[in-house]
């Protein structure tokens, strides 16, 4: 299947941004379209994945990890930092070759990997990330919720929202502006230090919290 491309985002400058969207691992490669903001690779988890996760979950209490991984011991130091969990091969295998697409697609020799348990919403207000490009996906629980950026303020974000809610700062113009990845969905967040992209980094957040809910949330960055 080939990537879908969605128009999606328009700028005060005018400028036309997108959002790729596809069921195929490919689609991760139209980040390098000046476009395109985000990619999306829409995909299905194994069973035996959503079996090591919901194991993991049942269990676990609390699980906040930040490593460097080496593209060329990618398994290794994920193994290595995942030691004291109960999460499985066919978890940390998956893991490893989301890294290994992330390495190979920006030539990176290291990245930042970070791996949390979220009972709470971690960033619930919309804003942009000042990274280059970030991958996220989420293996249980929503997923990250993006705007459909055609009626966008960007003023309203941060400090011009003047303390009130992203519903009522008139950030966005409706609820059916913001957009939602679902659990097992990789993407690719284009960022405002990505060069070209300054003034049209992807406004993002965490999902709204549900009672009860756990989140486990993948997160690979860049390395300065």
């Amino acid at each position: 299947m080939q990537s879908q491309v969605v128009l999606k985002e328009q700028t005060k400058n005018n400028i036309i941004m997108r959002f790729a969207n596809s069921t195929e691992p490919s689609v991760l490669t139209d980040i390098y379209d000046d476009s395109v903001n985000l990619a999306l690779w829409q995909r299905d988890l194994s069973s035996e994945i959503k079996a090591d996760v919901a194991q993991f979950i049942g269990a676990a209490k609390h699980l906040d990890r930040s490593a460097f991984i080496r593209a060329k011991h990618i398994e290794e130091d994920i193994r290595d930092e995942l030691k004291r969990t109960t999460l499985g091969d066919a978890f940390i295998s998956n893991t490893s070759e989301l890294v290994d697409m992330f390495c190979t697609l920006f030539d990176l020799d290291q990245v930042g990997f970070r791996i949390r348990l979220l009972d709470l919403p971690m960033c619930p207000r919309f804003h942009i990330d000042r990274v280059p490009c970030r991958l996220v996906t989420t293996f249980s629980g929503q997923g990250t919720q993006w705007l459909d950026g055609n009626n966008i303020d960007r003023g309203k974000l941060g400090h011009g929202s003047q303390g009130l809610d992203d519903s009522e700062s008139g950030l966005y113009s409706a609820t059916s502006s913001i957009e939602n990845m679902t659990a097992g969905d990789v993407a690719l967040l284009k960022g405002s230090a990505w060069i070209g992209n300054e003034e049209t980094a992807i406004v993002h957040r965490s999902p709204p919290y549900k009672s009860a809910e756990k989140r486990l949330l993948l997160t690979l960055d860049f390395l300065s």
